[in-house]
């Protein structure tokens, strides 16, 4: 057994210890290490780029003015055609009954025209010798002009007949280029239901279908410069003639139409084509993705302070590009942002910096 002074001993030494670690200050945590990127505002332009195809400036629904079977077509998409040229023709065998009645009205009635003018002519030469009366006069003469009349109205008939019979063949107004065919040999097609779409020769038209955010702004360069997707170093310019004002409900665009200034070899009717646009510059900032991240529902950043506190701060992004984000409205020049190492922040805690780790983006025409 121990004696009392080694037990006195031992006492005092526990007593010591606990005094000197109650002397000892609390290990302060570890700080998390986040890399910063210091805000620096510059002129930015985003550039556009397109994807249309050429078009005629006048594009024409051909249609037939009457109704029928389609018996003979003699062109097809992207056939050229001339002007009067016939491109289609309808059975005329019910039209041509038409025709053929009217003719034969026209011939009675040119009959009739022949005797009542005969009879006519007979009270002319007896009124002045007494032999016939002023009523019977009066009579002949009424009945010639209402065979005239008749005569008259059946030739008009006649006319209207020729025409609609005219109308089974369908024709070009004007030359140009068949776009696409909407029936077939065999269909039977109503009035104005259309059969072919012409490409008039003239002016081409570069058109482009384009969201409606991008046109908020208007471009400072008119000209627009537009290739073929297939060949870039074909290219020809253009200015904006036509935006629609109404934005498609199928595909939340607007149409804008560039009049070509020419057609260079190898850019024709039809070819696919792009064009780049930019919008106007403006003060903006570019940050990593990493950077974002959001305040409830809105886009925010983690701001470190110069005491290495971060606090949860708000932005507006302008745009999203592949790799970065266009922060608009929300930061100030020498602002610091947390680039990386975020995910477990609160607000109001410090932070450790690391050094050399992100290399500050510049901002300026950027794709």
């Amino acid at each position: 057994m121990a004696g009392p002074g080694l037990k006195l001993v031992v006492g005092l030494s526990l007593v010591a210890l606990l005094t000197a670690c109650g002397d000892e200050k609390p290990v302060e945590k570890d700080r998390p290490r986040v890399f910063v990127q210091e805000v620096k505002p510059a002129d930015y332009a985003a550039s556009v780029t397109l994807t249309g195809d050429v078009q005629a400036r006048v594009q024409t629904e051909l249609s037939f003015r009457v109704g029928g079977k389609i018996i003979q077509r003699m062109v097809d998409v992207g056939d050229r055609v001339t002007a009067r040229q016939v491109l289609a023709k309808l059975d005329p065998k019910a039209l041509q009954t038409n025709v053929d009645s009217a003719q034969a009205q026209v011939t009675a009635e040119q009959a009739r025209v022949k005797q009542t003018a005969a009879a006519f002519v007979r009270q002319q030469k007896l009124l002045p010798k007494g032999y016939t009366s002023h009523s019977e006069y009066d009579s002949a003469q009424a009945a010639l002009r209402s065979s005239q009349s008749a005569l008259a109205a059946a030739q008009a008939q006649l006319a209207n007949a020729r025409e609609q019979l005219s109308y089974t063949s369908l024709i070009a107004d004007a030359p140009g280029v068949i776009t696409a065919r909407q029936a077939e040999v065999g269909q039977v097609v109503q009035a104005t239901v259309p059969i072919f779409s012409l490409a008039r020769d003239g002016e081409r038209d570069a058109v482009f279908n384009v969201y409606e955010s991008l046109l908020t702004q208007a471009p400072e360069d008119k000209t627009v410069v537009v290739s073929l997707l297939d060949d870039p170093s074909i290219k020809t310019t253009g200015t904006v003639r036509e935006v629609t004002p109404a934005v498609s409900a199928q595909s939340g665009t607007v149409q804008v139409k560039v009049t070509l200034d020419g057609l260079p070899d190898g850019m024709q009717l039809g070819s696919v084509v792009s064009a780049t646009a930019k919008t106007p510059g403006k003060t903006a900032v570019v940050l990593p993705w990493s950077a974002l991240t959001k305040k409830i529902s809105e886009p925010a950043v983690w701001k470190v302070d110069g005491e290495g506190k971060v606090e949860l701060h708000t932005v507006t992004v302008g745009r999203y590009l592949t790799g970065k984000v266009i922060i608009s409205d929300g930061l100030n020049a020498g602002d610091r942002v947390v680039t990386a190492g975020g995910q477990l922040l609160h607000p109001g805690a410090k932070v450790e910096i690391a050094e050399n780790t992100y290399k500050d983006l510049e901002v300026g025409n950027q794709p």
